[in-house]
C-alpha cells in the first residue's frame, strides 16, 4: 500500500537521522538550554527580520496550540477561530480544557475574514454587559488551512490590522507552514508572519523532522515567563537538544523549504491528474493536501492500492477524500497514482 493519508507517516529526513547519529555520543544540557537550540533559533531568525523574536521548541502542534493560548489569555478571554480550525475540530477540546471558549466562525474554503473577526470584536466592545460574555482576545489561523488553502498577504494584513485595532493577539498555526510557503500561489514569507502576527510556528513533525515545532514569539510581552508555561503544560522536553538539532538541520541550508516545496509540487501533479479525468475538487488547494469528490466505485478502486483519507459523504454515490503528499513522497509514487487515476472508470 502507498500512503497518501497524511504528511507524518514517515520517520525523518536522512540528514536529520545522520545528524542525530553523529552527535549521539555527545552530552548536552537539558530543557532546551543547549548549543543546538541556540543555533537553530539563530537560523530561523535569519528569515524573520525581527530582532526581538524569541524561538521555543516544543514537541507537537496541539501542545503548542494549548500552551500558547493558555499562557496568552486570562480565564474570561476567548479565541476566535474558523469552524474548521484544528483547535476546534481535531484537538479533543484541548483549548476548552484550558478554560477558554472557542468562538468558531463560519469558514469559506477554510478561511475567515477580517470583517468576520471585526464583527466579533465589535460585539464585545459595544456590549452593555461585557462582564457577562467572554472577551475575544486571540485570533487563531492556520497556514495552510485544514483544507490546504492559503491566506494571501493582503488578507493577513487586513486581519492583523483588525487585531491591533481591537487589542487582540494574532496566532498562526504553521504545522504545515513549509508546504504553504512552497506553493506557487503563495505571496507570504516568514518575515511577513513575524511582522503581522504575535506568534506563529514552523511545523517540523509534518515537514521532515521526527517530531517538533518551532514557535516564534514576535511580541515580547508574550514571551514573559513563557518557559514556565511550557514546563507547567508538560511541554518541556528534557532532551531538548534533539529538537534543536533537527531544526538546525532543517534551516541551516534551506532544507526545510526545499523538501516541502517539492511535496507541494508533487501534489499539484495529483491535482492535475484528477482534473484531466474530470474528477471535481471539493476545494481548490495549491498546497500538499488535495481534496476531491470521487464516485464511491472510484474510491473503492483506488483504495485497493493507496491509503488516503475519507473526509465525508457527499451523497449516496459520491464521497470527499483527501490525498496528502509529504516531504518523503517520491516521484515514483506520484507516477503510479497518476496512472491509476487515468485508468479510473
Amino acid at each position: 500500500m502507498i500512503r497518501f493519508n497524511n504528511d507524518y507517516s514517515r520517520g525523518a529526513h536522512p540528514k536529520i537521522l545522520k545528524a542525530l547519529a553523529r552527535t549521539n555520543n555527545e552530552s548536552y544540557g537539558g530543557y532546551g538550554i543547549d548549543p543546538w537550540c541556540e543555533k537553530a533559533a539563530g537560523e530561523i531568525k535569519k528569515y524573520l527580520d525581527c530582532p526581538q523574536a524569541a524561538v521555543h521548541f516544543l514537541i507537537g502542534g496541539t501542545q503548542v496550540n494549548y500552551t500558547v493560548i493558555s499562557s496568552a489569555l486570562r480565564p474570561y478571554q476567548s479565541v476566535i477561530s474558523a469552524d474548521s480550525g484544528h483547535i476546534n475540530v481535531h484537538e479533543t477540546g484541548a483549548v476548552e480544557h484550558c478554560g477558554h471558549k472557542i468562538q468558531a466562525l463560519p469558514a469559506h474554503n477554510g478561511k475567515i475574514t477580517a470583517a468576520q473577526i471585526e464583527e466579533e470584536a465589535r460585539l464585545y466592545r459595544d456590549s452593555d454587559i461585557p462582564e457577562h460574555i467572554t472577551q475575544p482576545k486571540l485570533v487563531y489561523l492556520s497556514f495552510p488551512t485544514e483544507y490546504g488553502t492559503l491566506y494571501s498577504l493582503q488578507e493577513l494584513e487586513d486581519i492583523s490590522r483588525v487585531c491591533r485595532e481591537y487589542g487582540m493577539y494574532l496566532f498562526v498555526d504553521g504545522a504545515r507552514l513549509g508546504y504553504g510557503l512552497g506553493a506557487a500561489e503563495n505571496d507570504v514569507s516568514m518575515k511577513d508572519l513575524a511582522r503581522l502576527t504575535d506568534l506563529f510556528y514552523c511545523g517540523g513533525t509534518k515537514c521532515g523532522a521526527l517530531f517538533g515545532e518551532a514557535l516564534v514569539i514576535a511580541n515580547p510581552a508574550l514571551n514573559v515567563d513563557f518557559r514556565s508555561y511550557i514546563k507547567q503544560n508538560g511541554a518541556m522536553l528534557a532532551k531538548g537538544w534533539l529538537l534543536g538539532l533537527q531544526f538546525y538541520t532543517l534551516f541551516a541550508d534551506g532544507l526545510y523549504f526545499e523538501i516541502t516545496k517539492k511535496a507541494t509540487e508533487l501534489a499539484q501533479q495529483i491535482r492535475r491528474a484528477f482534473a484531466e479525468k474530470g474528477v471535481p475538487p471539493y476545494i481548490e488547494s495549491c498546497t500538499n493536501q488535495q481534496f476531491v469528490v470521487l464516485e464511491n466505485s472510484q474510491m473503492e478502486k483506488l483504495s485497493e492500492k493507496y491509503v488516503f483519507e475519507f473526509e465525508k459523504k457527499i451523497d449516496d454515490t459520491h464521497s470527499c477524500v483527501r490525498f496528502c503528499t509529504s516531504w518523503g513522497t517520491s516521484q515514483d509514487e506520484i507516477d503510479a497514482l497518476v496512472e491509476d487515476i487515468r485508468n479510473l472508470k
